[in-house]
C-alpha cells in the first residue's frame, strides 16, 4: 500500500467552501491546518447541526457538535454514545487506529458524509435507545 501525498489545506478549504458555500473557513498554522464550521442536516426529517471541524496536517480531524449543546440524550442515558470527549461533543466517525482517514483524503467528501451518518445514527439513538452506527464499544 503506497502513502497517500497529502493534500493542501488551501484544497482541502476549497472543496469545503464549494459544497457548503454559506459555512465560515480559517486556514491557520502559517497553512498547516484550518476550522471549518457549518451546519448539517442529515435528513429532510433531521434538525440541523452547526458543526465545527479542526484539523492540523499530519492529525486526524476533530469534529465537533457546537449546536445544539448539550446534544439530548436517549432515555434513561447518562451520556452520548461514540464520542471522545462528552462536554466539547467530540465526535468518534471512524477508528482512528484502523488509518481509515488520512491526509490525501478530502474532508468534504469522507469527514462530513461520515459525520452526517453519525448524526443520523444519533437521531436514531435518542428514540430508540439503541445505537445502530456501529463502531467499537
Amino acid at each position: 500500500m503506497t502513502k497517500e501525498r497529502p493534500i493542501s489545506m488551501y484544497a482541502q478549504g476549497g472543496m469545503l467552501r464549494h459544497y457548503f458555500p454559506d459555512s465560515t473557513l480559517e486556514i491557520v498554522r502559517l497553512g498547516r491546518g484550518l476550522i471549518w464550521e457549518g451546519k448539517l442536516q442529515p435528513s429532510e426529517l433531521s434538525m440541523t447541526y452547526d458543526i465545527r471541524i479542526e484539523y492540523n496536517m499530519g492529525k486526524d480531524p476533530d469534529v465537533y457538535v457546537i449546536n445544539p449543546k448539550p446534544l439530548p440524550l436517549a432515555k434513561d442515558a447518562i451520556k452520548l454514545p461514540h464520542i471522545y470527549d462528552q462536554e466539547k461533543q467530540q465526535l468518534c466517525i471512524y477508528h482512528r487506529r484502523m488509518n481509515e482517514w488520512n491526509g490525501g483524503k478530502m474532508i468534504a467528501k469522507t469527514i462530513i458524509p461520515w459525520t452526517s451518518e453519525w448524526l443520523l445514527h444519533y437521531e436514531i439513538w435518542v428514540v430508540t435507545g439503541t445505537w445502530h452506527g456501529g463502531g467499537i464499544h
